[in-house]
């Protein structure tokens, strides 16, 4: 089983920049995929970043060049730096992780919301 608490959410104005931070708590392994998901009211989830075990990554279009994915393995930690944010990135974001990076994900944290005004 394993266990995925996110924090660093926020309210920012457009333009800034937020860390979020995944922890991955029981058989968390350097084996799995991580990711980023996230959902707006009425909107359907949607990817926005992915990492393999082999340390690829892969970013939905809209954050490409905006945000950054990076890992600490020693500390099962996840990270997405967000920077340039704009007011369409407002959402609820969710760390997710599996032993592969084709969806279905089957671990999911309970979320952070991120708010980026204009």
């Amino acid at each position: 089983q394993v266990q995925l608490v996110e924090s660093g959410g926020g309210s920012v104005q457009a333009g800034g920049s937020l860390r979020l931070s995944c922890v991955g708590y029981g058989h968390t392994s350097v084996s799995y995929c991580m990711g980023w998901f996230r959902q707006a009211p009425g909107k359907e989830r949607e990817g926005v970043a992915t990492i393999d075990s082999a340390g690829i990554t892969s970013y939905a279009d809209s954050v490409k060049g905006r945000f950054t994915l990076s890992q600490d393995n020693a500390k099962n930690t996840l990270y997405l730096q967000m920077n340039s944010l704009k007011p369409e990135d407002t959402s609820m974001y969710y760390c997710a992780a599996d032993s592969g990076c084709t969806p279905p994900f089957n671990y999911w944290g309970q979320g952070t919301q991120v708010t980026v005004s204009s």
